[in-house]
């Protein structure tokens, strides 16, 4: 006894990989029908992401080339503030020094003229002492009053008209 059974495939796999060229033939029209359906889709709506993509860039670009601009003009005028800063320290500090100086000779001559006051205060009071002892001296000894010759002829004048 011959099985028919096993001469008919029962798996349906197996039917459709026997017309393979069919089966290639509708794979290749959905292929076709979905390129087209994408390109129709992309004309109509004049939007295609390559373009998109394209301007963003360079609109990207642009916004870089500006930013570095202003960072190139913010660093310029940045240094022009520190350059100026430097020189109006340097102003400053110069200053300083010739203050330093003045007042330096300010002081000098403060000492000096303290020093110059302190002798006079020194001859003064040596002054005062010699002076002092001068005084007391005259009041130890005796001293001879002399009466001035026009007050002696005036006294004696009195005298005789009385």
């Amino acid at each position: 006894m011959i099985d028919l059974a096993e001469d008919t495939p029962s798996n349906p796999l197996l039917r459709l990989g026997a017309q393979p060229i069919a089966l290639t033939a509708a794979a290749l029209l959905l292929l076709i029908a979905g390129v087209t359906s994408i390109a129709i889709w992309r004309a109509y709506t004049g939007a295609t992401p390559e373009t998109d993509r394209v301007v963003a860039s360079r609109q990207l670009q642009a916004r870089t080339a500006q930013a570095s601009e202003q960072l190139v003009e913010k660093t310029k005028g940045l240094e022009a503030t520190q350059q100026e800063s430097i020189d109006q320290l340097q102003v400053v500090q110069d200053q300083l020094q010739t203050m330093k100086r003045l007042m330096a000779a300010q002081q000098a001559d403060t000492k000096r003229l303290s020093e110059q006051v302190t002798t006079l205060n020194e001859s003064i009071e040596n002054l005062r002492q010699s002076f002092a002892s001068a005084r007391s001296t005259d009041t130890e000894t005796p001293s001879v009053t002399r009466r001035k010759p026009g007050r002696q002829h005036a006294s004696a004048r009195k005298r005789s008209r009385g």
